[in-house]
């Protein structure tokens, strides 16, 4: 995933939980907020300590990062979204943690068939 389609700065991940929707399964919790000026969607990551160690949190991040990738055609543009996981997500494989977040996408209708 290019750096320029990544949310970093705290203020950005404030304005999507203060004025966006979110939507949850056990796995993930998925926050959106539309943003008109923009081409393509952007992604926040969170991944609290209480999954596990930096290992562990960073492989469920690169699962993430991997399944947005893969579903990069059929993501709606112009949005930005904030994915949390839970406690549940650090024993997932790749395979589980794409079909969650496909889950938690079509739930909130970004998902294109």
């Amino acid at each position: 995933m290019k750096k320029a389609y990544r949310l970093k700065k705290n203020e950005e991940f404030q304005l999507v939980f203060k004025q966006g929707k979110s939507f949850a399964n056990r796995q993930l919790v998925l926050y959106f907020l539309k943003k008109d000026n923009q081409s393509h969607y952007r992604v926040g990551l969170s991944v609290s300590k209480k999954i596990g160690n930096a290992v562990v949190r960073n492989q469920v991040k690169r699962y993430l990062r991997q399944a947005f990738l893969e579903l990069d055609e059929r993501i709606a543009n112009c949005y930005d979204f904030i994915i949390i996981a839970r406690k549940p997500a650090k024993d997932m494989g790749f395979e589980e943690v794409k079909k969650s977040l496909v889950h938690v996408l079509s739930k909130s209708k970004l998902l294109r068939k």
